[in-house]
């Protein structure tokens, strides 16, 4: 699933190839694509059609376009937004508006100066794209997700303390969007593996230097991933052009099973996670010992494999 980086990067490509357009159509292709709009496709079509796009938005995973009559007649600024979410395997895509229509296009934007249109591609169709009215500045649909640690009013502090008192695995924690947003499997490991900290380490158990360090490799690997371009293992992932991101090339524990640890060369290691996977080093990022009974009533250290 496209994380920070890569939602980031498809919004950075849509302000400056979309921002300040008037949609001319929208045509929904297929009605999943729109399911959140609750009042249904062809309304998501008429609510959009007419308004131009004012600027850009994005909060973790969820990016958005502030909308505006482009007359004017009803508002006077941009109050509502076009609400989109990539799932597994959607693509924002700009090109001629001649070009073949693929079968996994599910919406379908022109815009009045006939210039490139915008195609919702989902092979998959988990993402989906709604109309928001009042969405302008944060979408209500999205008010819980929490702000994501390159955001302006990303609270470290609290997010540390909210983040020690979880009753939960680190990594665990990292996913949940209503803790901190934009991370994914994918990130979480890497930063893990930076800050030293095994994923299954309870989060109650971290110090304050050690949540402040994990924040900080969360914000360095977040970073240099959005520097890439995002990550692209296949074609599901790109940028409004139709171009993968290369930070693939530079991860050190995820999908690395087996090979050498980039510092200190112990195989990394993968086991399973919430019907996915965890990547580590054993060396570098130690397994917390786990209290196990035994007879007696007596508690032991034991370390768990």
């Amino acid at each position: 699933m496209p994380e920070l980086p890569e939602v980031e990067v498809v919004r950075r490509g849509l302000e400056r190839h979309v921002v300040g357009r008037t949609i001319s159509s929208a045509q929904v292709l297929h009605p999943r694509a729109v399911r959140r709009h609750v009042a249904g496709p062809g309304d998501f079509s008429a609510a959009v059609s007419g308004l131009t796009i004012t600027g850009t938005g994005r909060r973790g995973k969820y990016l958005w376009l502030p909308v505006v009559e482009r007359t004017l007649s009803a508002r006077s600024a941009a109050e509502d937004a076009l609400l989109a979410h990539l799932g597994m395997s959607g693509q924002l895509l700009l090109g001629d508006p001649a070009r073949p229509v693929s079968p996994h296009v599910r919406v379908r934007f022109t815009f009045t100066d006939s210039g490139p249109d915008l195609r919702f591609t989902d092979q998959r169709t988990f993402g989906h794209m709604a109309f928001v009215v009042g969405g302008a500045v944060l979408p209500s649909m999205i008010a819980h997700i929490a702000p994501d640690p390159m955001a302006p009013d990303f609270d470290e502090a609290a997010v540390i303390g909210r983040l020690r008192s979880r009753r939960t695995a680190i990594k665990r924690a990292l996913l949940d969007q209503s803790l901190v947003s934009g991370i994914g499997n994918i990130y979480a490991d890497e930063a893990l593996w930076r800050a030293k900290l095994h994923w299954a380490r309870p989060a109650a158990a971290l110090s304050r230097a050690d949540a402040a360090r994990l924040l900080a490799a969360v914000r360095e690997v977040l970073g240099e991933a959005l520097t890439a371009g995002g990550t692209s293992f296949d074609s599901l992932y790109v940028n409004v052009n139709g171009e993968s991101g290369y930070f693939g090339r530079s991860l050190a524990v995820y999908g690395r099973e087996g090979e050498p640890c980039p510092r200190c060369g112990t195989p990394v290691r993968r086991d399973p996670f919430m019907n996915r996977s965890a990547y580590s080093c054993p060396a570098c990022q130690p397994r917390p010992r786990q209290r196990t009974r035994r007879a007696g009533g007596r508690d032991q250290q034991d370390r768990s494999t």
